[in-house]
């Protein structure tokens, strides 16, 4: 065992995306409390194979040209990053849940994050961490599972993993758990509609095999997200984000995803695509989303969420009935002297 690696958890449960420097375009150690490990018991929605989506991050984190791949987490980590620091507070203690190799840490300094745990289901990943100025320490561990006590992060973040948790309403309210009242949760994760991959893909599949199957796993809407979110935090923000990337072609889309280590992990998955297919996909893409010099569009849409766990000095609603003045009241202000409207 590595030194420094501390291997936290639990089973070992995975996720899906898919598309190189070059070839695309921009439009510390310390104490922490630690509860028990989960049981093995299956979450209660399971689309996702984990244990793939863990070989997946590992294989891919081990690239001896991994770094070109990181293109896409390393943006919308920086994003995460900035709205840290619109936060006007200090963190002593935060969480990066399915980290990566760091890519909200490296944008950090110690004026606003004191001490950061990384926690990822891959350990490769874990081990390629990018530097940064904010002391870290590494965990091995399952965004299903986090093996936390209550009330122990002032801040948790998350940058593009939880797009393939099973059981994500089960996930967000273990984050809530393990923030300390007045904790803040900001992270980001893959929307509904990103990727034209997925519709070239079913086209060409049933007019070449007389039927598809799923290629590209399935991501959650930004309406279902603020329901989900609602039901573990207060004071909600939610917004999108879409990032446009322009390939060469539909290959380098789905080389990219690979290297990503974002490859489709649903337990229904297909596992091989046949040449034919992909070449007819290929000419649907372009056909449908291509440019006139020739590359292809790849659109990731990318929810930004922030939640607070709620707390005695939080602003709150008033009660209903509660107004002094009504609505209808409004036409009846007088208007400033000398206005003419």
């Amino acid at each position: 065992m590595s030194s420094g690696l501390r291997w936290g958890v639990l089973r070992a449960v995975d996720c899906g995306l898919v598309g190189p420097a070059g070839r695309w375009s921009w439009s510390c150690s310390s104490r922490v409390p630690v509860r028990a490990a989960s049981g093995p018991g299956r979450s209660p929605v399971n689309v996702f194979d984990r244990r793939m989506k863990k070989r997946q991050k590992n294989w891919a984190a081990a690239l001896e040209d991994g770094h070109q791949y990181d293109y896409l987490r390393a943006e919308v980590g920086s994003r995460v990053a900035d709205r840290i620091y619109d936060v006007s507070r200090s963190f002593p203690l935060s969480l990066d849940i399915g980290c990566g190799k760091s890519h909200i840490a490296e944008h950090l300094n110690q004026d606003v994050v004191q001490r950061m745990l990384l926690s990822d289901v891959s350990e490769e990943s874990l081990r390629r961490r990018r530097g940064g100025h904010v002391p870290t320490h590494r965990v091995l561990a399952d965004e299903e599972f986090l093996p936390f006590k209550e009330n122990t992060f002032d801040l948790v973040v998350s940058s593009l993993s939880l797009h393939c948790i099973n059981d994500l309403p089960g996930a967000l309210r273990q984050i809530q758990q393990v923030l300390k009242p007045d904790g803040v949760f900001i992270g980001a994760m893959v929307g509904g509609h990103s990727l034209y991959l997925r519709c070239s893909l079913q086209l060409a599949e049933t007019e070449r095999e007389g039927g598809f199957s799923p290629h590209i796993s399935p991501f959650t809407a930004v309406s279902d997200l603020g329901n989900l979110l609602a039901q573990a935090f207060a004071m909600l923000t939610v917004h999108i984000d879409d990032v446009q990337i322009h390939y060469p072609g539909i290959m380098e889309v789905m080389t990219d995803l690979q290297g990503m280590g974002e490859s489709n992990c649903a337990w229904n998955r297909r596992a091989l695509l046949h040449r034919d297919t992909v070449l007819a996909a290929a000419a649907v893409y372009q056909e449908m989303y291509g440019h006139a010099d020739g590359s292809v569009p790849a659109t990731f849409q990318i929810l930004h969420m922030i939640g607070w766990k709620p707390h005695n000095s939080q602003a709150k609603p008033a009660k209903r009935g509660s107004a002094t003045a009504s609505f209808g009241d409004l036409s009846q202000i007088s208007r400033p002297a000398g206005s003419k409207n």
